[in-house]
């Protein structure tokens, strides 16, 4: 039964698969039972599960991990830093089959930490685009790198024309870099002028903190997608886009 059958009647959210409303967890290294647990739990309101920097190379249960979420309905994908050290060390053929081998369908391609000339990315964008799903990330990990907000805006459209599914603002995992200050304050104008120029459900939002997923809910509605969600808080974050906590409760419900 989803929230908006009970009693409460609460505003309808989309059904997985999403194409809106995605969370996007970010697994650090969890054990097939802690996956098990946080579905118990969490099932139905996880999207997407990433596997953070370039951990899905050396964790010990890859493949049991990708097989338990892809039976949950749950693609996976690793961290863009996996991408950088395949191109920085020229091995993006094999990456691929790797990918493919271990039954990957989506992918994430960044540059936070490369120099990834701007066409090169374009071109591989588009060429991953053909055997998967390109989830592109744009922005720097470096915080003290800002860019204009027009840069990236035109970033995003170029990525997203390329072949991404979705394109990431980046964040880091605990809200220091890219679309937040160093000290985790919001670029809100940033934010506001790239949500005006390109349609909300292209992007991933990535906002590990809950004030960062409770401004957003607030300013671009319960569907708006978040990335970078500790799987801790993917309870949590739904009942923040239902407005089953106080932080978005008038924002999502209203007065009455």
């Amino acid at each position: 039964m989803s929230a908006s059958d009970g009693f409460l009647a609460l505003p309808p959210r989309s059904a997985k698969p999403r194409a809106q409303g995605i969370t996007h967890i970010f697994d650090k290294g969890l054990t097939i039972a802690a996956i098990e647990g946080l579905y118990e739990v969490a099932g139905d309101y996880i999207d997407v599960a990433k596997l953070g920097w370039g951990s899905s190379y050396i964790t010990c249960n890859l493949k049991e991990k990708i097989s338990l979420y892809r039976s949950l309905a749950t693609p996976v994908v690793c961290g863009g830093t996996l991408f950088e050290v395949s191109y920085t060390l020229g091995k993006l053929d094999g990456y691929k089959k790797w990918m493919s081998a271990n039954g990957l369908t989506h992918v994430e391609i960044s540059d936070g930490t490369i120099d990834l000339p701007r066409e090169r990315k374009l071109e591989l964008i588009a060429d991953f685009a053909r055997d998967f799903t390109v989830l592109s990330e744009v922005g720097s990990k470096d915080a003290e790198v800002v860019f204009a907000p027009y840069e990236w805006v035109n970033w995003i459209k170029e990525e997203l024309e390329a072949g991404s599914w979705k394109v990431i603002t980046e964040g880091r995992e605990g809200g220091t870099a890219g679309i937040f200050r160093p000290s985790g304050e919001m670029r809100e104008g940033l934010i506001e002028e790239i949500a005006h120029d390109i349609p909300i459900n292209d992007l991933i939002f990535e906002a590990p903190l809950k004030a960062a997923q409770s401004w957003m809910i607030a300013h671009y509605g319960p569907e708006v997608n978040l990335g970078n969600i500790p799987p801790e808080e993917a309870l949590g974050l739904e009942a923040l886009r239902l407005g089953l906590r106080s932080d978005t409760l008038k924002a999502v419900l209203g007065e009455k």
